[in-house]
């Protein structure tokens, strides 16, 4: 599987119970091997916890768990919407990643 998505990358979803709020998120891990990634804000769920040093409350807290790369696309500011990704190679030897619909620079590389 190709990894068009990587971290820090921000994100929007196109398919589960987070396609129709329309929510953009930063990517906080991605898992190449299972093709899953963590991003901030989607896939919530709730877990009790009980009672540490750590967290010496304890209670019931929200986490992000991982949603498949398929179900979200990279987020593109000068479209303002999900896009498909492009690869350049400069011609000083550098990769990045491009929108296929404008052309902008998506991520960092």
């Amino acid at each position: 599987m190709k990894m068009l998505i990587r971290k820090d990358d921000i994100v929007i979803a196109v398919a589960g119970k987070e396609r129709f709020s329309g929510k953009t998120g930063k990517v906080l891990k991605v898992f190449p091997g299972t093709g899953r990634a963590i991003v901030e804000g989607f896939n919530l769920s709730k877990r009790h916890m009980r009672p540490t040093q750590k967290n010496p409350k304890g209670g019931i807290i929200q986490k992000e768990r991982s949603i498949h790369l398929s179900n979200v696309m990279p987020y593109c500011a000068k479209c303002q919407r999900g896009v498909r990704v492009g690869r350049r190679l400069l011609a000083d030897g550098t990769r990045h990643r491009y929108c296929r619909k404008c052309g902008e620079v998506i991520g960092r590389g």
